[in-house]
């Protein structure tokens, strides 16, 4: 059994700190970097991909539609032709930096609003896969298993990865809960852990009503702008290390 470990980081803004990007990086495999558009700048980016390349990480662009108030968990309504080039501009930025630093963009991932968005919508999943496709056709995409962006990138030829969250409450038909829910958000070491271990393992999670979910994934999400976000992450490393699970980046 293998799986991938991955957390948000370079969340920053200037000199307003979010999550402690060092020491997550110490524990996962993958590292989703914020591109500036919902958090991140070009000093934090440039940190950020130089600690990955330091620690082995692999470098993940996670591109978002441009809400830096609300952090890219806002829905928005972006014209197809903008939204792929509003997507190709972060990822290439990124891709610089991190080339720049002795490193590259080995996966994209998108952020909060757009990432549950092109799960269900094919206009915008469309325009999010055409500009991963300009920039590296190569470079896989994560997201949730039976998102239509699935269907949408193999007939591009783009490679995808499907996801799991080891710290957010899952629907009945396998969803993210929204945030604006009470328990959205998981924040007990335990709990997280144990589901990170079920989902690599049995390839399921408990839904909010008390059903099996089929979550079969690559890889797996901690948060890194949630409270405790390091040992959370820590926890879920070591639990599945004892579950005889291999941890190993995707790329």
């Amino acid at each position: 059994m293998v799986i991938d470990l991955n957390a948000d980081l370079g969340e920053g803004f200037g000199v307003w700190r979010l999550g402690d990007d060092t020491a997550l990086l110490d524990v996962v495999t993958s590292a989703n970097i914020a591109c500036g558009f919902h958090a991140g700048d070009p000093l934090t980016i440039r940190r950020t991909c130089a600690a990955a390349v330091d620690r082995g990480v692999l470098i993940g662009a996670q591109v978002s539609y441009r809400d830096l108030a609300g952090f890219g968990r806002r829905e928005m309504d972006v014209e197809p032709e903008e939204l792929c080039a509003e997507v190709l501009y972060q990822l290439s930025a990124v891709d610089g930096i991190a080339r720049a630093m002795g490193g590259r963009v080995s996966y994209v991932k998108p952020h909060g609003a757009l990432y549950n968005r092109i799960c269900r919508d094919r206009e915008q999943a469309e325009a999010v896969v055409a500009a991963v496709a300009d920039h590296d056709e190569r470079l896989p995409l994560l997201s949730l298993p039976g998102s239509v962006v699935h269907e949408i990138a193999a007939r591009e030829g783009v490679v995808t990865v499907t996801e799991a969250f080891a710290d957010r409450a899952y629907t009945p038909e396998g969803t993210l809960v929204s945030r604006r829910a009470p328990g959205a958000v998981l924040h007990d070491p335990d709990e997280v852990a144990a589901r990170a271990v079920r989902m690599a393992t049995r390839g399921t999670v408990t839904a909010v009503d008390g059903s099996e979910v089929a979550v079969g994934a690559r890889s797996i999400c901690v948060h890194g702008d949630t409270p405790g976000a390091v040992a959370l992450a820590r926890a879920v490393r070591d639990a599945l290390a004892a579950a005889g699970v291999t941890l190993r980046a995707f790329g």
